[in-house]
């Protein structure tokens, strides 16, 4: 029940976390606690067939478990600073970026050889962008693909579950600080440790709020990105995604001078549902393997909100907007953005009558009754923004999921070490507020680890 350090979370910022600290101490004890359960027991029931919605599961499979929310992600691993999230403003930029490849190594050694590594190096599309109002993103991007992403952690865990104790389906409901550590208590046991590293992704975003409360550890309100998913046919985009594969794009827009961002392509992929604190949103995932790729490209184009005095609750902002797409549609609403510019629902007979044929199975409706007007209004122009320099993005068949929102934790109060005011208690990944991305939250891990494995 003793160990020298527990780690909460076995996403990316906990496994890389556990798998530095037994390259670099393996004569240290440690354990991986996670709500969800092991890789190979993680399905969600949706079939399309028998079960087409969400039936509430005890963990979702598709958030928790080994490999987190990013699991079954299409496994895209940015190698940047500009953005997934601000760990350099910690660690300093060549230090992250350094990391970062770090990162990329680990993954080649256990099951990504042979993926790509993409660039915006070099790239005309910049050039094109800024003809038309649109920053690109610098990145080097490696994209795994869902199946190859997990065959990597697969590997991961077969490297780290013989030295390391992985307790699935165990959450903990509460951490105390000591003289000579912490306790971290679950729903039958108290377990001690010199060292906690709590790594619980966006998945925990409440669950982390409540323990900076029970420890006074500052925090402040982060931003929630709200937008749509778009799915259009993989045509339309191949020139940016056969040289980039993932393209991120900013447009400020003419009305109200809000960024509207690209998010998350993925080309040939499918739009998925996604389960947070029992709200119905929308994401995407793509293939590294051909025959389990689509005729279609799905990306988020997000508007950030950050919210001043006195409201703080950007994250319930954002959850207000998807509940009532969930009440609306019963779930994820899809329209032609034909029908939005039109102002009225989509129905079945023209979704099915349409050129893109949706890879989701969603609720036809209107997301004008969603969507505030403001965010609505810039996603539109990003859509028109978009279509300059990807023709065919603004057709009327082009479909829209709603809503897709990116819940960040509030940012928690840490140290150049990414350590809080306690001693020994680190906040790193997703759950920190400080990265956004698979990339930053998997640096961030093996960062602490090598503090934990310096400080003898």
């Amino acid at each position: 029940m003793n160990y020298d350090v527990i780690i909460i979370g076995a996403g990316p910022g906990g496994i890389y976390s556990a798998y530095e600290l037994k390259e670099k101490r393996p004569d240290l004890k440690v354990a991986v606690f996670d709500a969800g359960m092991e890789l190979e027991k993680r399905k969600c029931p949706i079939d399309g067939d028998r079960i087409k919605t969400c039936i509430g599961c005890k963990s979702c499979s598709i958030m928790s478990g080994f490999g987190g929310a990013g699991a079954f992600s299409d496994g895209k691993y940015n190698i940047t600073n500009d953005f997934g999230g601000t760990l350099f403003e910690h660690i300093g930029k060549t230090k992250a970026i350094e990391l970062m490849e770090y990162v990329d190594h680990i993954n080649m050694k256990n099951g990504g050889e042979g993926t790509k590594l993409y660039s915006t190096a070099g790239t005309q599309l910049k050039k094109i962008c800024m003809q038309n109002k649109l920053k690109l993103l610098d990145a080097s991007v490696r994209h795994l693909g869902t199946d190859i992403n997990y065959v990597v952690l697969q590997n991961l865990y077969a490297f780290l579950k013989d030295t390391v104790d992985f307790f699935f389906m165990t959450a903990v409901t509460k951490i105390e600080a000591g003289e000579d550590g912490f306790k971290i208590f679950t729903a039958d046991d108290v377990y001690t440790c010199k060292k906690c590293v709590v790594s619980v992704g966006r998945s925990g975003s409440k669950w982390m709020e409540s323990v900076c409360e029970d420890l006074n550890i500052p925090a402040k309100s982060n931003r929630v990105d709200i937008g749509v998913r778009v799915e259009l046919p993989s045509v339309i985009f191949s020139h940016l995604t056969d040289e980039l594969y993932e393209s991120k794009i900013v447009y400020r827009t003419e009305k109200f001078e809000d960024n509207v961002r690209t998010f998350c392509m993925n080309p040939h992929g499918i739009v998925v549902n996604e389960n947070t604190n029992g709200i119905i949103t929308v994401n995407g995932h793509s293939y590294e393997s051909k025959d389990k790729q689509t005729d279609n490209t799905n990306f988020a184009l997000l508007v950030a909100k950050h919210f001043s005095e006195p409201f703080k609750d950007s994250n319930g902002y954002g959850e207000s907007i998807a509940r009532l797409s969930n009440m609306l549609g019963g779930g994820v609403i899809v329209q032609r953005f034909g029908d939005l510019v039109r102002g009225r629902r989509s129905n079945e007979k023209r979704i099915a009558e349409g050129m893109v044929t949706p890879t989701l199975n969603a609720t036809p409706g209107d997301l004008s009754l969603v969507l505030p007007k403001r965010i609505l209004d810039g996603i539109m122009e990003m859509i028109y923004a978009l279509d300059k320099i990807a023709p065919g993005t603004a057709n009327d068949d082009t479909l829209l999921y709603g809503v897709e929102v990116k819940f960040y934790n509030m940012e928690v109060s840490v140290d150049e070490n990414l350590e809080t005011e306690y001693k020994g208690l680190y906040i790193i990944g997703d759950g920190s507020g400080v990265t956004h991305s698979l990339s930053h939250a998997s640096a961030s891990g093996v960062y602490v680890a090598r503090r934990i494995a310096e400080d003898k």
